[in-house]
């Protein structure tokens, strides 16, 4: 689906408003709730091993229903689908804020992921197809980039605040007016083009890889174990069969064929699991081992936002044009590794100058310098009539590496006891989930560059 926003520069750069407030939206609710959930959990009864679910329903059927939105997008247009994302992710973050117990919060949480999932692609999309130039999208990239990662801090900052001087609950409610001026913002700043009505819906396919990103989730979470996990195998490899003989494929494979597209979904898949995992565990942390008030935990996640937004605003757009994606993409990963890699120091008596804060800069330097290079790579070189689709499956493959970071770091910290110890561990596993995935993006592109150069 491709979109117009008008010739004049000063129309492209208002759309380009919109879309950053959009995906400021769905990113801040990935993390908004996490330094509230200790209030949360307490007001609601919840215990150690379902306060994860709060997070993951969101991140979960975030995920599962990102390929199917995209599709919607192609079909109906993106700015049609972006309005309805934004005001159903209102009524669902309005039902969360007056949750009565875990059940119906986790329900609402997962009513935002499915919304949610409605607005993402649809953003990327329009973004996409607005900006064509090598270094204007760049810059356009970079920019909505650090939006959409800032605003995970961002939300835990906002989150902080809110919890302490407010409630828990206004963590939900706050998305209410965003909301609003997301959808009134697309209106005006953002025109459709003609949509492609004859692209037919897979709903087998949505079914399927549903399922098996669940079952999966599931299987990092201990909740059924290795049978969740043989199943939810099983189910992506009948998604992967669906999508080779179906007329009219939910993911064309010729989508994810391109070797830079692959290793830049893998990109951010990596640094989903590392980034989005250790939030959860850090905001335990900093609160519950190391006693900061909700507020002063949100500030200590400052440093994020800053080497995040340096390292995209002010570096990968520049870069870019000139090294190509494999530097950016290699060491934005090594150093987020690098980052995760110093958390396995953590102890309940570890300083946060001294070890959190410079962990939170690489974290954020290299997010800033990875995610804004691999949306670029994976949405480049796309036709129109699939541009909805595969802006979905490059945000599927971040929110994948969300939902299993963070329902497998949890587990794994919460083997061991839900202390410093735990989270170290944790620590240890990220960095090596993402160092690993490092190594295999860079095959990846190196063996695309040697088959261009033949």
């Amino acid at each position: 689906m491709a979109v117009a926003v008008g010739p004049d520069t000063g129309r492209r750069w208002q759309a380009i408003g919109v879309i950053g407030l959009a995906q400021l939206l769905v990113m801040i609710d990935t993390t908004i709730v996490n330094i509230a959930l200790p209030s949360a959990q307490r007001a609601l009864g919840m215990s150690d091993g379902t306060r994860q679910w709060t997070l993951t329903a969101y991140t979960l059927a975030f995920g599962a229903l990102l390929l199917l939105g995209g599709r919607l997008a192609d079909r109906w247009g993106c700015r049609t689908i972006l309005i309805v994302g934004a005001a159903g992710f209102a009524a669902m973050s309005a039902l969360g804020g007056a949750a009565t117990g875990p059940a119906m919060l986790i329900a609402a949480r997962a009513g935002q992921g499915a919304f949610a999932a409605l607005l993402a692609p649809a953003t990327l999309s329009m973004l996409a197809v607005t900006f064509t130039g090598v270094r204007e999208r760049a810059r356009a990239f970079s920019v909505v980039s650090a939006i959409a990662m800032s605003g995970t801090a961002v939300g835990l900052l906002a989150g902080g605040a809110l919890a302490e001087y407010l409630g828990w609950r206004w963590c939900l409610y706050v998305n209410l007016p965003l909301a609003v001026v997301t959808a009134l913002g697309s209106r005006y700043a953002l025109t459709d083009l003609p949509r492609h009505r004859g692209i037919r819906l897979d709903w087998p396919s949505a079914a399927l890889g549903g399922a098996g990103f669940a079952a999966l989730a599931c299987a990092c979470s201990g909740v059924g174990g290795a049978l969740a996990g043989g199943g939810g195998v099983l189910l992506l490899a009948g998604f992967v069969v669906r999508q080779r003989t179906a007329a009219s494929p939910l993911l064309p494979l010729r989508v994810i064929a391109d070797r830079g597209r692959a290793a830049a979904c893998l990109s951010v898949a990596a640094t989903g699991f590392g980034m989005f995992g250790m939030f959860l565990l850090l905001t335990y942390q900093l609160q519950v081992v190391m006693g900061f008030r909700p507020l002063v935990t949100g500030l200590a996640f400052l440093p994020f936002v800053a080497g995040n937004v340096v390292a995209s605003t002010t570096l990968t757009r520049r870069l870019l044009p000139v090294t190509g994606p494999r530097p950016l993409l290699e060491g934005g990963m090594m150093l987020l590794a690098a980052g995760l890699g110093l958390l396995t120091t953590l102890a309940p008596d570890s300083s946060y100058w001294e070890l959190l804060l410079p962990s939170q800069v690489l974290l954020g330097a290299g997010a800033g310098f990875a995610v804004p290079t691999a949306i670029n790579l994976a949405t480049t070189g796309v036709g129109a009539r699939d541009s909805g689709v595969a802006s979905a499956f490059v945000t599927t493959s971040q929110q994948l590496g969300a939902s299993l970071g963070t329902a497998a770091l949890n587990t794994a910290a919460a083997a061991v006891g839900a202390t410093a110890h735990g989270y170290a561990i944790a620590g240890g596993w990220a960095a090596g989930v993402v160092a690993i995935a490092a190594l295999i993006v860079g095959f990846l592109l190196r063996a695309q560059h040697r088959e261009a150069a033949a």
